[in-house]
């Protein structure tokens, strides 16, 4: 198992397709469903042994969380904020193009 590249609040880019978003948790290996795997094309199927990022993710038209592989992602270098509406809710601002995750009260 390799080390993920990107970390949470890292606000990245999607190599091919036109979105870009926050990293809000990171699984070391792919860990959704099989029919969600199963549903993308075999020439463009991602591989499992990689990191995978939940981002809550916008585009020009919405906001919506994505789950997206390592392979597929680039630091987003515009510095822009991400408009997705749970920001706020899982970080405490911006600073230096990256977010910081707010601090979770253990119970």
């Amino acid at each position: 198992m390799r080390q993920a590249k990107f970390r949470i609040g890292d606000i990245v880019r999607h190599r091919i397709h036109p979105f870009r978003g926050v990293i809000f948790d990171v699984d070391p290996v792919f860990s959704n469903s099989e029919e969600w795997l199963q549903a993308i094309p075999p020439e463009s199927r991602p591989a499992r042994d990689q990191p995978f990022y939940h981002l809550l993710a916008e585009n020009a038209e919405t906001t919506y969380i994505a789950y997206v592989s390592e392979q597929n992602l680039l630091l987003d270098e515009t510095r822009r904020p991400v408009s997705h509406p749970m920001v706020g809710e899982l970080f405490s601002g911006l600073e230096g193009g990256r977010y910081l995750p707010r601090r979770r009260l253990a119970n």
